[in-house]
């Protein structure tokens, strides 16, 4: 995850390609109900630092995050979507006792990364909870949510944070053959 970036724009066909990578994802029973807005615009950008609360990031230390990242993909997911496709009598309706919308905006997010890599761009992600009023500013319909937002640039080099220097758990630890608590 990159929370630093050179102010320099994203070449468009790059964030073209991030876009479809993201899009291209499964959707459970092919709904089709995750979205994404694309914000290129510096005017756009910072209201949308605005409103996720930059000013107490960098009041706290750290430099401009979201304000500095040349593009913003707003990820949205659209639960009606699911609900009208599980709903048909093709589907299981108990099947959307998971909410499926989740997962498949888990997918986008991780392709959306995954894509901005392959550009030689970096990218970071903050969720959601952290974004009041985002879907005013950008004119997002009620009934969506918005999952999250994803910047996108090309990255400075970070300055470790505290859980960073702490590291991550092992992957020993959280892989488990055949059942839980199997030797990896």
């Amino acid at each position: 995850m990159v929370r630093r970036y050179r102010t320099d724009p994203v070449d468009p066909d790059a964030l073209d390609r991030i876009v479809a990578a993201a899009l291209s994802g499964p959707t459970a029973g092919n709904a089709g109900g995750i979205s994404i807005v694309l914000v290129t615009s510096t005017e756009t950008r910072r209201a949308l630092a605005d409103a996720a609360g930059e000013a107490g990031w960098v009041a706290s230390g750290k430099e401009p995050w979201l304000s500095a990242a040349p593009a913003h993909l707003v990820l949205c997911a659209e639960p009606d979507a699911y609900r009208r496709r599980y709903g048909r009598p093709d589907k299981d309706p108990a099947a959307l006792e998971i909410p499926w919308w989740w997962v498949d905006a888990g997918a986008a997010l991780a392709l959306a990364l995954g894509a901005a890599v392959d550009e030689g761009l970096g990218a970071g992600f903050l969720g959601g909870h952290s974004l009041p009023g985002v879907g005013g500013l950008l004119g997002i319909p009620e009934d969506v949510e918005v999952v999250g937002l994803i910047t996108i640039g090309h990255p400075l080099p970070e300055q470790p944070t505290a859980s960073q220097r702490r590291g991550r758990r092992p992957p020993a630890d959280r892989l488990h053959r055949e059942r839980w608590g199997g030797e990896a």
